[in-house]
């Protein structure tokens, strides 16, 4: 498999994951039930799921009155999106056998 088709099936499957947890925490919240720890929601953001996570965090309103989440997600997004950028302009090369 390429390197770029297993690098946006990952992408894709995580920024699911993300967008899904949002919507699970906001059902269990509402619920009162057992919640899922805010640092399982970065920790899935700063994998690759931080697109996921900040559409999950507006779709279904959770967590926009959080300070952290308010301005740590799209921070955690930025600076993916600056990462691909300097490694696309980086002189070096990996190559995969």
């Amino acid at each position: 498999m390429d390197v770029i088709k297993l690098l946006t099936s990952y992408l894709a499957v995580i920024n699911f994951i993300g967008l899904a947890l949002m919507g699970i925490d906001k059902y269990r919240a509402k619920k009162r039930a057992f919640r899922i720890p805010e640092a399982t929601l970065f920790i899935v953001a700063l994998i690759g799921g931080s697109a996921g996570s900040l559409a999950g965090m507006y779709l279904f309103r959770h967590k926009t009155r959080h300070p952290k989440f308010v301005f740590g997600m799209p921070f955690i997004l930025l600076l993916q999106i600056a990462l691909v950028f300097a490694v696309m302009k980086s002189p070096i090369t990996i190559s995969f056998l």
